[in-house]
């Protein structure tokens, strides 16, 4: 994937490599990473949320895929995470 991006920068002439593009390719594959952690760490903490209330959403009969949707949404805005 970090290759991928490297060529798409260099390509629309958005970044220019100088020597070797392996050190970006690198800091590209931590920034992914280290996003796509982030990610399941928010994951992981809407779910926790939600089985928390478990017994009320039940009652509700409301969607749990809308609930965590939102969850997350909520999650991801108080933490400055763009999903």
């Amino acid at each position: 994937m970090a290759d991928a991006v490297v060529k798409r920068l260099v390509a629309r002439k958005i970044v220019e490599v100088r020597g070797d593009e392996s050190a970006l390719k690198g800091t590209i594959r931590h920034v992914l990473v280290d996003n796509l952690a982030a990610e399941e760490r928010l994951d992981a903490d809407a779910r926790k949320l939600l089985l928390e209330h478990a017994k009320m959403i039940k009652d509700s009969a409301a969607d749990y895929r809308q609930l965590l949707g939102k969850v997350k949404e909520k999650l991801a805005r108080e933490r400055g995470f763009i999903l």
